[in-house]
C-alpha cells in the first residue's frame, strides 16, 4: 500500500508525491493517517545533492572528448533522506550515452 506525501516548496507552497507505506523516515501528518511529511526543508533542498551529482557526471564525461554527452537517471523522492537515485532491480540507475559522430 502507498501512501502520499507532503513535499514543501521554496515559496510556501507543497505538493503530494506517492511513497511507499514501508518508506523509511515516514512519519503521519494528520491524524486521518492519508498524508505523511517529508523531513526535507524544500524540493529545492531535497534536489540540490542529485543537481551536484548531474554536474558532475557531466564534467567527467565531458573529459572523455565527446561531442554529446547524455545523462539520465531517475529520481525518487523519499521522507527521510530527500531526493535520491531511483534503482532499477537492486542497483543504482545511470544511463550514459556519449557520442563523438556527425550530429544525429
Amino acid at each position: 500500500m502507498s501512501e502520499l506525501m507532503r513535499v514543501p516548496l521554496s515559496d510556501g507552497g507543497c505538493f503530494l508525491v506517492e511513497v511507499a507505506d514501508d518508506e523509511p523516515g515516514v512519519r503521519r501528518a494528520s491524524r486521518a493517517g492519508d498524508v505523511v511529511d517529508a523531513a526535507v526543508d524544500s524540493l529545492k533542498t531535497a534536489l540540490e545533492p542529485i543537481r551536484q551529482a548531474a554536474e558532475c557526471a557531466l564534467e567527467t564525461f565531458r573529459k572523455a572528448g565527446p561531442r554529446a554527452v547524455e545523462i539520465e537517471f531517475g529520481v525518487r523522492l523519499n521522507a527521510e533522506a530527500g531526493a535520491v537515485i531511483a534503482k532499477t532491480g537492486t542497483e543504482g540507475h545511470l544511463t550514459v550515452k556519449l557520442s563523438w559522430g556527425e550530429k544525429d
